[in-house]
């Protein structure tokens, strides 16, 4: 399922194509995707024009001039992709339809926007702006990672008393949004954390040093377009390339990528989730 990087990379690959347009026409081919769609959503969604495209954990959120605000969630297998953008004096045609286009919006000056989702995992819907925060997937969520609101004393506050496995405290959303089972895996081996540590029993100084680490790790993965595992496409249709950079995620028995360590990555499961590791580096 695409993380914070990846939900950050699709929405700068749309915000040039949305933010101050108007949605000239709005196509919804199935009734429902993980959850039923909006009733009326395409009349709803036709002739509003953008006023923001910003992004809340895993979610998109598209702020309409008719005062309601389209949310879109990827899910597994979601893609937003992007035909028809000027490209100077260029422009790329649209694609034919495909079978798991599910919605389609046409953007005043020639652009579209198709969500393709194989799995129908997705997931869209239509709330009133000014009561956005309180809508139940959003709700309950925790502080963005690389907003103010994360910083060393709210996690070595949070984090205290946990029995829980650290890498379970920080896949939870009420904790901390949008990071996800790579980027926690990625940004404990940077902290030199073993992810099966009761969450509660890390010295603070331990816990300080996981702010920066996730903070880093994030930042690098959007500077790469996320990563690309299976599904995911930023909106041009291209593959991130962050994975190409994993110290331990998917590293099963390789080297480790630490100074001067010996060990091998190894793979557990916590959760019914696989988690990566290095042993020798992560204590």
């Amino acid at each position: 399922m695409p993380e914070l990087p990846e939900v950050e990379t699709v929405r700068r690959g749309l915000a040039p194509v949305l933010e101050g347009r108007r949605i000239a026409r709005a196509e919804v081919r199935r009734p429902d995707l993980r959850w039923p769609l909006p009733e009326g959503m395409a009349g709803r969604l036709a002739g509003a024009r953008v006023l923001a495209l910003a992004r809340r954990s895993k979610y998109l959120l598209a702020d309409l001039s008719t005062g309601e605000t389209l949310l879109i969630h990827l899910g597994m297998s979601g893609r937003l992709l992007v035909s028809g953008r000027m490209l100077g004096d260029f422009a790329h045609a649209h694609p034919a339809p495909e079978r798991h286009d599910h919605v389609v919006l046409d953007i005043e000056g020639g652009a579209r926007i198709t969500f393709n989702d194989p799995r129908r995992f997705g997931h869209m819907d239509l709330m009133p702006t000014a009561a956005a925060g309180a809508h139940p997937l959003l709700a309950g969520l925790g502080p963005e990672p690389l907003g103010n609101g994360f910083h060393e004393d709210y996690l070595i506050a949070r984090l205290r008393g946990r029995a829980m496995p650290v890498k379970s405290a920080l896949l939870d959303q009420r904790l901390v949004a949008g990071l996800g089972n790579i980027y926690v895996a990625e940004a404990l081996f940077r902290a030199a954390i073993a992810p099966t540590r009761p969450a509660g029993r890390i010295a603070a100084r331990r816990v300080a040093r996981l702010v920066p680490a996730i903070r880093d790790v994030l930042t690098e993965a959007i500077a790469a377009g996320g990563s690309s595992l299976r599904d995911f496409r930023q909106t041009g249709g291209e593959l991130g390339y962050f994975q190409h950079a994993f110290r331990v995620y998917g590293r099963e028995g390789a080297p480790c990528l630490g100074e001067g360590c010996s060990g091998t990555v190894r793979r557990i499961v916590q959760s019914g989730r696989s988690t990566f590791f290095c042993p020798r580096c992560q204590r």
